[in-house]
């Protein structure tokens, strides 16, 4: 999933960068509220990092200024020094999904955005079953009836997020910027999407037939649950 960090002290946000790049995330990094504001109004996130004290502005005015915009689901987990009560329900009121005051683990960062995940998609557990392939989002893990099914790191990230978003067509752009990052590094003619989903169909045909994987085209691809 892509993320964008937004922090002001570096050796966090790298090392932020680091931990989550090595669980499979694709990272961006802001280190200015100006600079967030230009990667927000371009790019959508799976989660967005925010830190409150920022050079050049506050991260409360660049949450609401998120929520301003239309059809954005980016998840904010709000990551400050400010500890006090009145903060913590000002984020969470201004539509922040969670708050973790620094200093905090890393391990209990990811724990976070796992159940922000689950409650985002109505999961009890990291697990996603469609069509008897289990999807194991915690340990990015993808299996058929036990067998484990080997896929690369964007193959998984692709198949991960069409599945937490069954039933919904989602465009090549989109999937794009939430598996490969900043759309203004990639080039929109290329069809490197399209070549790994055609590798991705052949490694899930190989254990079952996969009519569900839909093609829509001239726009993008859907997973049809089955309901």
């Amino acid at each position: 999933m892509n993320i964008l960090i937004v922090e002001d002290e570096k050796n966090l946000g790298l090392e932020i960068a680091e931990f989550l790049g090595k669980e499979g995330y694709t990272i961006e990094h802001a280190w200015k509220k100006s600079s967030a504001e230009e990667k927000i109004f371009v790019n959508t996130y799976d989660f967005i990092l925010l830190d409150l004290g920022l050079p050049g502005g506050d991260g409360f005015e660049l949450l609401h200024q998120l929520k301003q915009l239309k059809d954005r689901e980016d998840a904010v987990i709000i990551l400050t020094a400010r500890g006090d009560v009145e903060d913590r329900i000002k984020g969470l009121e201004a539509g922040a999904d969670d708050y973790l005051p620094k200093p905090f683990s890393l391990t209990e960062l990811l724990a976070r955005m796992h159940a922000i995940i689950r409650r985002k998609h109505k999961l009890e557990m990291n697990e996603v079953n469609i069509h008897n392939f289990i999807l194991d989002i915690k340990n990015h893990k993808v299996s058929f009836e036990g067998q484990k099914i080997s896929l690369t790191g964007k193959e998984f990230e692709i198949f991960n997020y069409l599945v937490l978003n069954k039933d919904r067509v989602i465009s090549r752009i989109n999937l794009t910027e939430h598996v490969w990052g900043d759309i203004l590094e990639i080039n929109s003619d290329s069809n490197f999407v399209d070549v790994h989903v055609k590798n991705l169909r052949k490694k899930l045909s190989g254990h079952a037939p996969i009519e569900w994987f839909e093609t829509v085209r001239s726009i993008g691809y859907r997973i049809n649950s089955g309901k």
